[in-house]
């Protein structure tokens, strides 16, 4: 048996300022953005790297879906964005006026901060420990 997730759906009040954000702050590309109709898209993002798992973009439609936007998950962390360079990526976040919500620390499985998307959506940016360089006593 072969499963799996393909993308994750996020939902956004404007494809446009999504796409903005997610290129221009956190470096990520557009994997497919096509047009359904007068008001919705296809919107594929992910970031450069990754796998098989993608961010869909989607537009809220209703007064429901619109109360979603940036708490998901009522309050936790959403989104785990990996890296091979935490120093790289974090202060690229800085940069780019994106809000670190907690700093840096050094946890057993990596170096992790959190930060907010556009919509105040928590993500983990994480360096994990590279099980190679894991000391055995």
């Amino acid at each position: 048996m072969d499963q799996h997730i393909a993308h994750i759906a996020l939902v956004v009040n404007d494809y446009d300022e999504a796409i903005h954000f997610y290129t221009e702050k956190l470096n990520f590309h557009i994997v497919e953005d096509t047009v359904l109709s007068e008001t919705k898209r296809w919107v594929i993002i992910a970031p450069r790297g990754s796998g098989t798992c993608h961010l869909l973009l989607a537009k809220a439609s209703n007064e429901e879906q619109h109360i979603r936007i940036g708490n998901q998950t009522g309050g936790r962390v959403f989104l785990f964005l990996y890296t091979d360079n935490f120093k790289r990526d974090y202060e690229n976040l800085k940069a780019n006026g994106v809000t670190i919500v907690r700093e840096p620390a050094h946890e057993e499985y990596g170096t992790v901060a959190v930060f907010t998307d556009l919509y105040g959506n928590l993500w983990d940016l994480i360096e994990p420990v590279r099980k190679d360089k894991i000391v055995q006593n």
